[in-house]
Protein backbone atom coordinates (compact mmCIF):
# COMPACT_ATOMS: atom_id res chain seq x y z
CA UNK A 1 0.00 0.00 0.00
CA UNK A 2 1.13 3.53 -0.74
CA UNK A 3 1.89 6.02 2.01
CA UNK A 4 -1.34 8.05 2.40
CA UNK A 5 -0.44 10.28 5.34
CA UNK A 6 -1.78 13.83 5.04
CA UNK A 7 0.56 16.82 4.76
CA UNK A 8 -0.40 18.52 8.03
CA UNK A 9 2.95 18.87 9.75
CA UNK A 10 1.83 18.53 13.37
CA UNK A 11 -1.02 16.04 13.17
CA UNK A 12 -0.39 13.32 15.80
CA UNK A 13 0.89 10.75 13.27
CA UNK A 14 3.16 13.21 11.52
CA UNK A 15 4.49 14.66 14.77
CA UNK A 16 5.46 11.09 15.70
CA UNK A 17 7.32 10.77 12.39
CA UNK A 18 9.05 14.09 13.00
CA UNK A 19 10.05 13.14 16.54
CA UNK A 20 11.36 9.77 15.37
CA UNK A 21 13.40 11.29 12.55
CA UNK A 22 14.66 14.01 14.91
CA UNK A 23 15.68 11.38 17.45
CA UNK A 24 17.73 9.54 14.80
CA UNK A 25 19.41 12.78 13.68
CA UNK A 26 20.26 13.81 17.25
CA UNK A 27 21.68 10.39 18.13
CA UNK A 28 23.89 10.36 15.04
CA UNK A 29 25.10 13.91 15.71
CA UNK A 30 26.20 12.81 19.18
CA UNK A 31 28.02 9.76 17.84
CA UNK A 32 29.74 11.61 14.99
CA UNK A 33 30.87 14.29 17.44
CA UNK A 34 32.49 11.54 19.50
CA UNK A 35 34.48 10.39 16.45
CA UNK A 36 36.24 13.73 15.98
CA UNK A 37 39.98 13.72 16.61
CA UNK A 38 43.16 15.14 15.17
CA UNK A 39 43.96 13.72 11.72
CA UNK A 40 40.59 12.08 11.00
CA UNK A 41 39.57 12.14 7.32
CA UNK A 42 36.39 14.14 6.70
CA UNK A 43 35.11 11.80 3.96
CA UNK A 44 35.48 8.75 6.23
CA UNK A 45 33.53 10.45 9.03
CA UNK A 46 30.77 11.47 6.61
CA UNK A 47 30.47 7.97 5.16
CA UNK A 48 30.32 6.35 8.59
CA UNK A 49 27.71 8.89 9.67
CA UNK A 50 25.47 8.24 6.66
CA UNK A 51 25.70 4.50 7.28
CA UNK A 52 24.69 5.06 10.90
CA UNK A 53 21.64 7.12 9.88
CA UNK A 54 20.55 4.31 7.53
CA UNK A 55 21.10 1.69 10.22
CA UNK A 56 19.02 3.59 12.79
CA UNK A 57 16.24 4.33 10.29
CA UNK A 58 16.04 0.63 9.41
CA UNK A 59 14.88 -0.09 12.97
CA UNK A 60 11.81 2.19 12.81
CA UNK A 61 8.60 1.98 10.77
CA UNK A 62 9.49 -1.57 9.76
CA UNK A 63 7.37 -3.20 7.10
CA UNK A 64 5.68 0.03 6.09
CA UNK A 65 5.82 1.42 2.58
CA UNK A 66 7.37 4.71 3.62
CA UNK A 67 10.49 6.42 2.30
CA UNK A 68 13.16 6.77 4.98
CA UNK A 69 16.48 8.47 4.29
CA UNK A 70 18.86 11.21 5.24
CA UNK A 71 17.29 14.57 4.47
CA UNK A 72 20.72 16.12 4.64
CA UNK A 73 23.69 13.75 4.43
CA UNK A 74 26.33 13.95 7.14
CA UNK A 75 28.44 17.01 6.41
CA UNK A 76 31.58 18.12 8.23
CA UNK A 77 32.67 21.62 7.29
CA UNK A 78 36.22 22.85 7.98
CA UNK A 79 36.85 26.01 9.97
CA UNK A 80 36.20 28.68 7.32
CA UNK A 81 33.56 26.78 5.32
CA UNK A 82 30.05 28.23 5.40
CA UNK A 83 27.95 25.75 3.43
CA UNK A 84 27.76 22.10 4.54
CA UNK A 85 30.73 20.15 3.14
CA UNK A 86 30.58 16.51 2.09
CA UNK A 87 33.55 15.38 -0.04
CA UNK A 88 33.81 12.49 -2.48
CA UNK A 89 36.31 9.63 -2.34
CA UNK A 90 36.85 9.96 -6.09
CA UNK A 91 38.04 13.59 -5.73
CA UNK A 92 41.57 12.94 -4.50
CA UNK A 93 42.28 16.39 -3.05
CA UNK A 94 39.03 16.63 -1.06
CA UNK A 95 39.18 12.98 -0.02
CA UNK A 96 42.54 13.64 1.62
CA UNK A 97 41.21 16.49 3.79
CA UNK A 98 41.53 15.93 7.52
CA UNK A 99 40.42 17.79 10.63
CA UNK A 100 42.95 19.19 13.08
CA UNK A 101 43.02 19.44 16.86
CA UNK A 102 41.78 22.86 17.95
CA UNK A 103 39.91 23.48 14.68
CA UNK A 104 36.30 24.66 14.72
CA UNK A 105 34.24 22.32 12.54
CA UNK A 106 30.52 22.30 11.74
CA UNK A 107 28.62 18.99 11.75
CA UNK A 108 25.20 18.95 10.09
CA UNK A 109 22.88 16.10 9.13
CA UNK A 110 19.25 15.10 9.03
CA UNK A 111 16.77 12.25 8.72
CA UNK A 112 13.27 11.99 7.27
CA UNK A 113 10.42 9.51 7.47
CA UNK A 114 7.62 9.73 4.92
CA UNK A 115 8.62 13.25 3.94
CA UNK A 116 8.71 14.57 7.51
CA UNK A 117 12.25 15.43 8.44
CA UNK A 118 14.53 17.13 10.92
CA UNK A 119 17.98 18.64 10.51
CA UNK A 120 20.44 19.34 13.31
CA UNK A 121 23.82 21.03 13.34
CA UNK A 122 26.52 21.93 15.84
CA UNK A 123 29.93 23.62 15.91
CA UNK A 124 32.62 21.69 17.74
CA UNK A 125 36.26 22.31 18.61
CA UNK A 126 38.19 19.21 17.49
CA UNK A 127 39.89 17.46 20.43
CA UNK A 128 43.33 15.84 20.26
CA UNK A 129 41.84 12.42 21.04
CA UNK A 130 38.44 10.83 20.39
CA UNK A 131 35.94 11.28 23.17
CA UNK A 132 37.89 14.08 24.85
CA UNK A 133 36.63 17.64 25.21
CA UNK A 134 38.78 20.37 23.72
CA UNK A 135 39.35 23.49 25.78
CA UNK A 136 37.52 26.51 24.40
CA UNK A 137 39.21 29.85 25.00
CA UNK A 138 39.96 33.22 23.43
CA UNK A 139 38.27 34.13 20.19
CA UNK A 140 36.78 30.65 19.78
CA UNK A 141 34.95 31.24 23.06
CA UNK A 142 33.68 34.61 21.82
CA UNK A 143 32.41 33.02 18.61
CA UNK A 144 30.63 30.10 20.26
CA UNK A 145 29.03 32.25 22.95
CA UNK A 146 27.78 34.74 20.36
CA UNK A 147 26.31 31.90 18.28
CA UNK A 148 24.67 30.31 21.31
CA UNK A 149 22.98 33.50 22.49
CA UNK A 150 21.98 34.54 18.98
CA UNK A 151 20.33 31.16 18.54
CA UNK A 152 18.48 31.45 21.86
CA UNK A 153 17.35 34.95 20.95
CA UNK A 154 16.14 33.97 17.47
CA UNK A 155 14.15 31.02 18.80
CA UNK A 156 12.33 33.29 21.27
CA UNK A 157 11.62 35.88 18.59
CA UNK A 158 9.94 33.17 16.50
CA UNK A 159 7.25 32.47 19.11
CA UNK A 160 3.97 34.16 18.06
CA UNK A 161 3.12 37.19 20.26
CA UNK A 162 0.87 36.39 23.21
CA UNK A 163 1.19 32.62 22.84
CA UNK A 164 2.83 32.26 26.25
CA UNK A 165 1.21 35.31 27.87
CA UNK A 166 0.07 35.04 31.48
CA UNK A 167 -2.17 37.21 33.66
CA UNK A 168 -5.74 38.38 33.12
CA UNK A 169 -7.71 37.84 29.91
CA UNK A 170 -7.18 41.50 29.13
CA UNK A 171 -3.40 41.19 29.54
CA UNK A 172 -3.35 38.07 27.36
CA UNK A 173 -5.43 39.80 24.67
CA UNK A 174 -3.10 42.79 24.72
CA UNK A 175 -0.04 40.54 24.34
CA UNK A 176 -1.67 38.61 21.49
CA UNK A 177 -2.45 41.87 19.68
CA UNK A 178 1.22 42.81 19.48
CA UNK A 179 2.82 42.52 16.07
CA UNK A 180 5.61 39.96 15.61
CA UNK A 181 9.08 41.45 15.19
CA UNK A 182 9.93 42.44 11.63
CA UNK A 183 12.75 40.68 9.83
CA UNK A 184 14.87 43.83 10.02
CA UNK A 185 14.27 44.01 13.79
CA UNK A 186 15.31 40.36 14.19
CA UNK A 187 18.50 40.98 12.19
CA UNK A 188 19.27 44.13 14.19
CA UNK A 189 18.96 42.29 17.52
CA UNK A 190 21.08 39.35 16.35
CA UNK A 191 23.73 41.77 15.07
CA UNK A 192 23.80 43.46 18.48
CA UNK A 193 24.74 40.13 20.04
CA UNK A 194 27.44 39.67 17.39
CA UNK A 195 28.85 43.10 18.24
CA UNK A 196 28.90 42.25 21.95
CA UNK A 197 31.39 39.49 21.16
CA UNK A 198 33.19 41.31 18.33
CA UNK A 199 32.07 38.89 15.62
CA UNK A 200 29.88 39.19 12.51
CA UNK A 201 26.70 37.46 11.38
CA UNK A 202 27.32 35.31 8.30
CA UNK A 203 25.65 36.96 5.33
CA UNK A 204 22.37 35.49 4.16
CA UNK A 205 21.99 32.99 7.03
CA UNK A 206 18.52 31.57 6.36
CA UNK A 207 15.91 29.79 8.48
CA UNK A 208 13.16 28.04 6.52
CA UNK A 209 9.70 26.75 7.27
CA UNK A 210 9.67 22.99 6.69
CA UNK A 211 6.86 21.32 4.77
CA UNK A 212 6.34 17.72 3.82
CA UNK A 213 9.07 16.74 1.34
CA UNK A 214 10.44 20.28 1.39
CA UNK A 215 13.11 21.85 3.61
CA UNK A 216 12.64 25.21 1.91
CA UNK A 217 8.97 26.01 2.35
CA UNK A 218 6.92 29.16 1.72
CA UNK A 219 8.37 31.22 4.58
CA UNK A 220 11.93 32.17 5.45
CA UNK A 221 13.86 34.47 7.77
CA UNK A 222 17.16 35.82 6.46
CA UNK A 223 19.77 37.23 8.81
CA UNK A 224 22.13 39.83 7.33
CA UNK A 225 20.50 39.72 3.87
CA UNK A 226 22.34 41.13 0.86
CA UNK A 227 21.86 41.76 -2.85
CA UNK A 228 18.27 42.83 -2.24
CA UNK A 229 17.17 39.45 -0.90
CA UNK A 230 14.36 39.45 1.66
CA UNK A 231 12.74 37.08 4.10
CA UNK A 232 9.07 36.22 3.82
CA UNK A 233 6.38 35.56 6.43
CA UNK A 234 6.31 35.05 10.19
CA UNK A 235 6.21 31.81 12.20
CA UNK A 236 2.79 30.56 13.32
CA UNK A 237 1.32 27.80 15.46
CA UNK A 238 1.26 24.47 13.61
CA UNK A 239 4.51 25.06 11.73
CA UNK A 240 7.89 23.34 11.73
CA UNK A 241 11.02 25.39 11.06
CA UNK A 242 14.69 24.75 10.46
CA UNK A 243 16.46 27.52 12.36
CA UNK A 244 20.01 28.44 11.39
CA UNK A 245 22.47 30.83 13.01
CA UNK A 246 25.92 31.49 11.54
CA UNK A 247 28.66 33.72 12.97
CA UNK A 248 32.17 34.58 11.79
CA UNK A 249 35.39 35.84 13.36
CA UNK A 250 35.94 37.62 10.04
CA UNK A 251 33.82 39.79 7.77
CA UNK A 252 30.84 37.46 7.55
CA UNK A 253 30.94 37.82 3.76
CA UNK A 254 30.63 34.74 1.57
CA UNK A 255 32.79 33.61 -1.34
CA UNK A 256 32.26 30.61 -3.61
CA UNK A 257 34.94 27.95 -3.50
CA UNK A 258 36.51 26.40 -6.59
CA UNK A 259 35.19 22.98 -5.67
CA UNK A 260 32.71 20.51 -7.11
CA UNK A 261 29.13 20.74 -5.82
CA UNK A 262 28.71 17.36 -4.15
CA UNK A 263 25.46 18.23 -2.37
CA UNK A 264 22.38 18.35 -4.62
CA UNK A 265 18.61 18.21 -4.45
CA UNK A 266 15.78 17.40 -6.85
CA UNK A 267 13.57 20.35 -7.78
CA UNK A 268 9.96 20.39 -8.97
CA UNK A 269 11.10 21.07 -12.56
CA UNK A 270 10.27 18.35 -15.07
CA UNK A 271 12.29 17.81 -18.22
CA UNK A 272 12.64 14.99 -20.72
CA UNK A 273 16.23 13.89 -20.08
CA UNK A 274 17.88 12.65 -23.27
CA UNK A 275 20.78 10.58 -21.97
CA UNK A 276 20.01 7.09 -20.57
CA UNK A 277 22.69 7.58 -17.89
CA UNK A 278 20.98 10.82 -16.78
CA UNK A 279 17.61 9.07 -16.51
CA UNK A 280 19.14 6.17 -14.60
CA UNK A 281 20.88 8.47 -12.12
CA UNK A 282 17.76 10.58 -11.57
CA UNK A 283 15.68 7.45 -11.02
CA UNK A 284 18.07 6.31 -8.28
CA UNK A 285 17.96 9.76 -6.66
CA UNK A 286 14.15 9.85 -6.61
CA UNK A 287 13.92 6.31 -5.23
CA UNK A 288 16.44 6.90 -2.44
CA UNK A 289 15.95 10.54 -1.45
CA UNK A 290 12.78 11.94 -3.01
CA UNK A 291 13.19 15.73 -2.99
CA UNK A 292 15.67 15.90 -0.10
CA UNK A 293 19.36 16.88 -0.38
CA UNK A 294 21.83 14.08 -0.99
CA UNK A 295 25.51 13.60 -1.65
CA UNK A 296 26.86 12.10 -4.86
CA UNK A 297 28.80 9.87 -2.49
CA UNK A 298 25.52 8.17 -1.47
CA UNK A 299 24.72 6.94 -4.97
CA UNK A 300 25.55 3.43 -6.14
CA UNK A 301 28.42 4.45 -8.46
CA UNK A 302 29.97 7.73 -7.38
CA UNK A 303 31.98 8.24 -10.57
CA UNK A 304 29.02 7.49 -12.83
CA UNK A 305 26.86 9.82 -10.72
CA UNK A 306 29.24 12.73 -11.39
CA UNK A 307 28.43 12.40 -15.09
CA UNK A 308 24.82 11.29 -14.60
CA UNK A 309 23.76 14.51 -12.86
CA UNK A 310 25.18 16.95 -15.42
CA UNK A 311 22.16 17.03 -17.74
CA UNK A 312 19.72 17.27 -14.81
CA UNK A 313 21.63 20.20 -13.32
CA UNK A 314 21.69 22.03 -16.66
CA UNK A 315 17.94 21.46 -17.08
CA UNK A 316 17.15 22.62 -13.55
CA UNK A 317 15.86 19.18 -12.53
CA UNK A 318 18.59 19.04 -9.89
CA UNK A 319 19.88 21.97 -7.88
CA UNK A 320 23.48 22.18 -6.73
CA UNK A 321 24.49 23.62 -3.35
CA UNK A 322 27.63 25.58 -4.18
CA UNK A 323 30.50 25.15 -1.69
CA UNK A 324 31.31 28.48 -0.04
CA UNK A 325 33.50 29.90 2.71
CA UNK A 326 34.20 33.05 4.71
CA UNK A 327 35.67 35.58 2.26
CA UNK A 328 38.72 36.30 4.42
CA UNK A 329 39.29 32.70 5.53
CA UNK A 330 38.33 33.27 9.18
CA UNK A 331 36.65 30.60 11.35
CA UNK A 332 32.86 30.32 11.07
CA UNK A 333 30.32 28.74 13.41
CA UNK A 334 26.86 27.36 12.66
CA UNK A 335 24.00 25.97 14.74
CA UNK A 336 20.93 24.33 13.23
CA UNK A 337 17.77 23.48 15.18
CA UNK A 338 14.50 21.93 14.00
CA UNK A 339 11.56 23.31 15.96
CA UNK A 340 7.80 22.85 16.14
CA UNK A 341 5.55 25.74 17.13
CA UNK A 342 2.49 24.45 18.99
CA UNK A 343 -0.22 25.96 21.16
CA UNK A 344 2.11 25.27 24.11
CA UNK A 345 5.04 27.18 22.63
CA UNK A 346 8.25 26.10 20.98
CA UNK A 347 9.57 22.53 21.03
CA UNK A 348 13.10 21.73 19.90
CA UNK A 349 12.61 18.52 17.93
CA UNK A 350 16.32 18.25 17.03
CA UNK A 351 18.80 20.62 18.61
CA UNK A 352 22.55 20.85 19.15
CA UNK A 353 23.63 19.99 22.70
CA UNK A 354 23.38 22.89 25.14
CA UNK A 355 26.67 24.76 25.38
CA UNK A 356 28.53 24.22 28.66
CA UNK A 357 28.53 27.91 29.54
CA UNK A 358 30.41 27.51 32.81
CA UNK A 359 33.46 26.08 31.05
CA UNK A 360 33.71 28.75 28.34
CA UNK A 361 35.36 31.97 29.46
CA UNK A 362 35.17 35.28 27.65
CA UNK A 363 35.93 38.83 28.75
CA UNK A 364 32.92 39.97 26.68
CA UNK A 365 29.24 39.89 27.57
CA UNK A 366 25.81 41.08 26.49
CA UNK A 367 24.75 44.30 28.17
CA UNK A 368 21.78 45.38 26.05
CA UNK A 369 18.71 45.39 28.32
CA UNK A 370 16.24 44.51 25.55
CA UNK A 371 18.22 41.44 24.53
CA UNK A 372 18.73 40.29 28.12
CA UNK A 373 14.99 40.49 28.75
CA UNK A 374 14.22 38.45 25.62
CA UNK A 375 16.75 35.79 26.65
CA UNK A 376 14.95 35.40 29.98
CA UNK A 377 11.63 34.59 28.36
CA UNK A 378 10.38 30.99 28.53
CA UNK A 379 9.99 29.16 25.25
CA UNK A 380 7.01 27.00 26.22
CA UNK A 381 4.31 26.62 28.82
CA UNK A 382 5.95 23.66 30.51
CA UNK A 383 8.91 25.72 31.70
CA UNK A 384 8.72 28.88 33.74
CA UNK A 385 11.39 31.57 33.77
CA UNK A 386 12.60 31.63 37.34
CA UNK A 387 15.13 34.35 36.69
CA UNK A 388 12.58 37.04 35.88
CA UNK A 389 13.26 39.11 38.97
CA UNK A 390 17.00 38.98 38.54
CA UNK A 391 19.01 41.82 37.08
CA UNK A 392 21.09 41.84 33.94
CA UNK A 393 23.95 39.81 35.35
CA UNK A 394 25.63 37.49 32.89
CA UNK A 395 25.14 34.32 34.91
CA UNK A 396 21.33 34.35 35.23
CA UNK A 397 20.99 34.89 31.49
CA UNK A 398 23.34 32.00 30.86
CA UNK A 399 21.35 29.74 33.13
CA UNK A 400 17.99 30.84 31.74
CA UNK A 401 18.97 30.14 28.13
CA UNK A 402 20.71 26.87 28.99
CA UNK A 403 17.79 25.68 31.10
CA UNK A 404 15.35 26.42 28.28
CA UNK A 405 17.51 24.51 25.80
CA UNK A 406 17.68 21.46 28.06
CA UNK A 407 13.96 21.60 28.78
CA UNK A 408 12.97 21.92 25.13
CA UNK A 409 15.27 19.11 24.05
CA UNK A 410 13.77 16.76 26.61
CA UNK A 411 10.18 17.87 26.10
CA UNK A 412 8.08 14.91 25.10
CA UNK A 413 4.70 16.28 26.18
CA UNK A 414 1.67 16.00 23.90
CA UNK A 415 1.82 19.24 21.97
CA UNK A 416 -1.33 18.78 20.00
Amino acid sequence: MADTVDDTMLSPDNLTRLRTAAGVASEVLKEVTGWLADGEKIVDLCERGDELVEKKLSTVYKGKNVLKSTNTPVTISPSSHITPFTPLKSDAEDAAMTIKAGELVKIQLGAQIGGFGAIVGDTVVVPQEKGKKAEITGRDADLLLATHYANELLLRLMIPPGLLATGSDEEKAKAAAEKPPTHSKITALVEKIAKSYDVNVVQHTTSWMFERNDIEGKKKIILSPHDGTKGDGTPEVGEVWGVEVGMSLGSGKVKDLDKRSTLLRRTNTTYGLKRPSSRQTLSEIVKKFGTFPFSLRQLEDEKAAKVGVIESVRAGVLREYKPSAEADGSPVSRLFTTIAITKNGLTRLAAPPALDLDSIKSDKKIEDEEILKILERPTNKSTGSKSKNKKKKKKPVKKAAAAEADSDSDDSSDDE
